[in-house]
């Protein structure tokens, strides 16, 4: 298990980031566009206009940056912004760069962020709509279903706790 701040996974580390503008974005937002995902960039545009922070209770905004300070995934925690039930957070945002997939950076990290939900959520929901994001969130524990408004995937945060 890994540990909180700052915890060290092999040459990387994941940490939350307190201010995303202060972080170097450009090949990160060059590469996902390339993939035909734009929401790294809406991240940003969200953040820099103040539509989403992920700074109120119960949210944050992790990173995993690589020995040399790169930032080489990203994924954030909000309260559920399609649900009215304050006990459901939403993981959003979430974009690992192509050649550090499949190493277990993506697991990491969302591993980490579900131990921030864990302390403030019943449910953890997500949305993806790719085959590859459907099987990397069903490996790791999440279930497939609409249960949730615009969700594709959730996990009860009291049944993942049981088994970490």
């Amino acid at each position: 298990m890994i540990e909180r701040e700052g915890d060290l996974i092999g040459k990387y580390e994941i940490k939350q980031i307190n201010n995303l503008l202060d972080i170097e974005l450009d090949d990160l937002v060059t590469e996902s566009k390339q993939e035909g995902f734009r929401f790294v960039e809406r991240l940003i545009n969200d953040y820099k206009y103040g539509s989403n922070t992920f700074s109120d209770a119960g949210e944050g905004l992790f990173g995993v940056f690589s020995e040399e300070g790169t930032l080489i995934a990203i994924g954030g925690l909000n309260q559920d912004p399609f649900s009215n039930e304050k006990e459901i957070g939403r993981l959003r945002r979430f974009y690992v760069r192509k050649a550090y997939r499949r190493h277990g950076i993506g697991s990491l990290l969302v591993k980490r962020i579900m131990d921030e939900a864990n302390k403030h959520y019943k449910v953890l929901v997500l949305h993806t709509d790719t085959e590859q994001g459907d099987l990397f969130y069903c490996s790791i524990g999440f279930s497939k279903s609409d249960r949730y408004p615009n969700s594709s995937h959730y996990i009860d945060c009291k049944q993942q706790q049981a088994q970490s």
